[in-house]
């Protein structure tokens, strides 16, 4: 157990592309994502509808945008350091 965690964590520090680290980066994003759409649902929406319902909403609508473009920018750069 410890092989595999001090080579994920050595992966994962170096920049190395694996799938264990892609889901940690597509993880990473989605949580900084639903925390940023919190917070810019209650800034937009929070009067209007009440703070907690708008930071609910954003939150939820906040990684819709992000989980697509995450993929496809590990994909592109999986990609360019192949070759």
């Amino acid at each position: 157990m410890r092989d595999i965690l001090t080579n994920f964590f050595t992966s994962f520090a170096s920049g190395e592309l694996n799938i264990s680290t892609e889901i940690v980066w597509v993880l990473i994003a989605t949580i900084l994502s639903m925390i940023g759409g919190a917070i810019g649902g209650m800034l937009l929406a929070g009067k209007d509808i009440g703070y907690k319902f708008s930071a609910m909403l954003g939150g939820l609508f906040g990684p819709a945008g992000v989980i697509p473009a995450m993929l496809l920018g590990l994909a592109v750069l999986n990609f360019i350091t192949n070759f």
